[in-house]
């Protein structure tokens, strides 16, 4: 039995939410989101709630369950807060800045790396060593602090590279004499 889908999704004040076919969408301060709604789980709102069933008693149905209900919970979340993951960069040189619609590293290599931001996520670099990034798809938001660490990941020796705000970093002891 799911123990995440048996909870109803709460709909905070200020989202609106409703399903159309087998699509949910919600609508908030932050604008709309839309999510595909799979056949294996029936999804009903009553009053400010967010109720996910599965249909039949299949082990297809029973993982849906709790994935839906997740997913359901970041779409409603995400356009009433919005998500945000912080990076920190480490390293002698190792800077970052937003120019328009790029994000501008410099990571130890010859050249600089020019990142394209996507529409729907916000960039803010208060320091040249941070990176803050904001959206109301957490995946999305995930996804881009996902493959702007992946330019230079931490390494173990000096810590050198972009990583996670609260990531801690095994550090290895270097060569002995």
């Amino acid at each position: 039995m799911s123990r995440v889908g048996k909870y109803p999704v709460p709909v905070p004040s200020g989202v609106s939410v409703q399903i159309a076919g087998a699509e949910f969408i919600a609508k908030g301060k932050l604008g709309e989101s839309r999510m595909p709604l799979s056949g294996e789980v029936e999804t009903t709102i009553e009053g400010d709630k967010v109720w996910v069933k599965p249909k039949s008693e299949t082990k297809a149905a029973r993982m849906m369950w709790g994935t839906t209900r997740a997913l359901i919970n970041n779409v409603v979340k995400g356009v009433n807060e919005g998500f945000t993951i912080n990076l920190e960069i480490n390293g002698v040189g190792y800077r970052a800045a937003v120019e328009g619609k790029t994000l501008k590293l410099q990571l130890g290599y010859s050249h600089d790396i020019d990142y394209p931001i996507p529409a729907d996520v916000t960039m803010k670099c208060d320091k040249p060593t941070t990176i803050s990034i904001t959206g109301k798809d957490k995946r999305q938001v995930g996804q881009v602090a996902a493959e702007i660490r992946a330019f230079r990941g931490p390494e173990p020796y000096k810590g050198k590279g972009v990583k996670y705000e609260h990531e801690t970093i095994l550090r290895k002891e270097g060569k002995k004499k």
